[in-house]
Order: structure tokens, then C-alpha cells, then sequence
């Protein structure tokens, strides 16, 4: 199965399933001599773990993360450092009766007319369960960039609401467990929530995540675009569906004198006027907050019966039982912004390399 590698410089390799012993990661580029701690990791661990509200799944899972190599006394040496994460609620005996249908949404289908067979024990590789290896190798990946690059994601909309931006308080993200800004939003995505699982349906969100601090000149100006990067980093996230940098598709509504960021001379340094390239031109970011913002489909196992077929192609009428998030947006957001951090960890290498040379 090729695929499970991202990165070039600061390079990360995920591993395990969702109802495997454990799941784990390998991060590979990491400079020696960087302070680096379990707790460092476990911080960003904790604001993704599941079963920590009503509103996700109550799978319950501690992940603890264990630092099996590339750290000594404290510090990164230089070698590759493995992670390991080990799975302690499983209940695969949730997800027996579908051994042989496919989930209408879920990668079942498509499992197995690539490999000819699936692990359909929450679903196995496919599951929203490894993006815990992409958070942790977010927290190694924040090491590296410092504290000068400070990453945020939060939720701007749930269905059809979404935040007032003038009610925007960067604190609110952390009152409330659904990564809101807008309190008062916030209050009306509870209710929606709580009807939506009442009708055992799921609904979508779309997640923004800033990256403030970041230097300009990260990037390359063809393929590997910081934007094209970040699009793929997003987009490889379970249940992405759609990515925008900066103004995104909206610039398709404004005319050129509009979309244009103007550039003037303040305190004897290059100010943009606005920000509508969302930090990034030709590929590079420009100095100015990096926004990215994703879409996140409804999450696909929900208790609404749904037609689909079995593997001898009978049709067949399902609901899919077990632990589910209503909204899959919302654990999202962490992991959202630790493939931010990989991404401009990466960059930033490549940077010094070049500078270096």
C-alpha cells in the first residue's frame, strides 16, 4: 500500500488501524538538539482525543503517547523518531454484521476493489482514527518551526450556520468543545447537534486554520507550491472534500482591482493592504497569515437506514451502528492545524537548505 509517507525534508510515515493493538507514526528529518518532551506531544493529543463531550464519539481512548526513538535526555538526536499510540476501546464486534456490506460514504467500497480485501473493524486503515499520528506529528513539527509560527483552527460554519466574524474572540476557541470563536454560535451549533443526534443523521462544518508568524519565502514557485502542499495536506484529511486558500472561491466573484493586494511602505518595510492571496503568491508565502479553510463532509455512518450493496452485489438496506461523531468537523480542527505545522515544517527546512548551500 504505498501512500503513507507525507513530506519531504520533515517527513512523516503513519502506521496501525483503528481496532489494531496500536497505532503509531515515524518522523523522520527532525534537527538533533531540539528540546522535546511526551508532554509536548500530548498537549495537541488531548484536544483530539475522542469521547471528551456529547457532541463526538464516545469511543474512549487516553491516547498516550510513548516516544520510542529519536529523543535522548530530552532532546532530538537527529534520528528518526517513533511514536506509538496504543488503541484500548475497541469494539469490533460493533462493525461484525457489515463484514460483507458496504457503508454508502466509507471507503469500503473502494477497499475492495483495489486490494481484494478490508479490515472492516471500524475501518481499519481508512478510519478517522490514524489522524491521531498526524496530530502527533503536528506536535514534533511545532518544534520545529518555534514559537514565533503560531497555528489556530477553529470552526466557521456548521450546515448552513456559521460564525459572525464581528463576534470573533480567538479565547471563545478554547471555552466551548466545539472550536468555536463565536460564542453565541457556538450555543446554536449545541442545539443543532443535539437535534441532529436525536435523528441519528450527522451533518458537515468547515474549518479555517491561520498560521500567523510564518517568514516570507517559504515555498517553491511550480509543483511544490506552499499552497498546492497545503491543499494536498487538507485534502488528505479523512472526510475532506473541498480546500480554499485566502479569499478561495469567493475571488471568483470579485473583479481584479479588488482581488489585488496592494502593497505600500510602512516603518520602512513592505504592508499588504489585505490578504486575499491568503499569505501565499506564486507559491511563496509573502510574511502574512498563511488561511487555509476545508470542508468536512457529514460523517457517513449514521442510524438513517441507506441503500447499498454487498460484496456478491445484492442490494441491501443498512444502518450503521457503533460510536460516531454528528459532526466529524469538529476533531477536524486539530488535525487541521497539525497538517498546517508539517506542512511549513517541511518548507522551513528547505529554506535552510537552500540558505545553507
Amino acid at each position: 500500500m504505498a501512500g503513507n509517507s507525507f513530506g519531504t525534508l520533515f517527513r512523516f510515515t503513519t502506521w496501525g488501524e483503528s481496532h489494531g493493538p496500536a497505532i503509531g507514526v515515524v518522523v523522520d528529518g527532525v534537527p538533533p538538539r531540539i528540546p522535546l518532551h511526551e508532554s509536548d506531544i500530548q498537549h495537541w493529543l488531548d484536544r483530539r482525543r475522542p469521547g471528551q463531550s456529547r457532541f463526538t464519539t464516545q469511543r474512549r481512548e487516553a491516547d498516550r503517547v510513548e516516544i520510542l526513538s529519536g529523543v535522548f535526555a530530552g532532546f532530538t538526536t537527529g534520528a528518526p523518531i517513533s511514536l506509538l499510540i496504543r488503541n484500548e476501546d475497541v469494539r469490533s464486534r460493533d462493525y461484525s454484521d457489515i463484514q460483507e456490506v458496504y457503508r454508502p460514504g466509507h471507503a469500503d467500497f473502494t477497499y475492495d476493489m483495489k486490494y481484494g480485501i478490508r479490515d472492516w473493524r471500524g475501518g481499519g486503515r481508512a478510519s478517522a482514527r490514524e489522524t491521531a499520528c498526524r496530530v502527533a506529528a503536528g506536535a514534533v513539527a511545532r518544534k520545529v518551526l518555534g514559537e514565533r509560527i503560531r497555528i489556530r483552527g477553529y470552526l466557521v460554519q456548521m450546515g448552513d450556520l456559521a460564525i459572525d466574524r464581528d463576534r470573533f474572540d480567538d479565547a471563545e476557541i478554547d471555552r466551548n468543545p466545539l472550536f468555536c470563536p463565536d460564542a453565541e454560535t457556538a450555543k446554536r451549533w449545541e442545539e443543532l447537534l443535539l437535534d441532529v443526534r436525536k435523528q441519528g443523521s450527522s451533518i458537515g462544518a468547515i474549518v479555517e486554520v491561520v498560521a500567523s508568524g510564518v517568514p516570507p519565502g517559504l515555498g517553491e514557485p511550480v509543483y511544490d507550491k506552499l499552497d498546492a502542499d497545503l491543499a494536498k495536506a487538507m485534502m488528505s484529511i479523512n472526510a475532506v472534500k473541498g480546500v480554499e486558500i485566502g479569499a478561495g472561491f469567493a475571488a471568483a466573484r470579485l473583479r481584479g482591482e479588488e482581488n489585488a493586494d496592494e502593497i505600500v511602505r510602512r516603518e520602512g518595510r513592505p504592508h499588504f493592504l489585505s490578504n486575499r492571496a491568503g499569505g501565499i503568491l506564486g507559491g511563496i508565502s509573502t510574511g502574512q497569515d498563511i488561511v487555509v479553510r476545508f470542508a468536512v463532509k457529514p460523517t457517513s455512518s449514521i442510524l438513517v437506514p441507506r441503500r447499498t450493496i454487498d460484496r456478491l452485489g445484492r442490494e441491501r438496506e443498512i444502518v450503521t451502528r457503533g460510536r460516531h461523531d454528528p459532526c466529524v468537523g469538529i476533531r477536524a480542527v486539530p488535525v487541521g492545524e497539525a497538517m498546517m505545522a508539517c506542512v511549513l515544517a517541511d518548507h522551513l527546512l528547505r529554506q535552510r537548505a537552500i540558505a545553507d548551500g
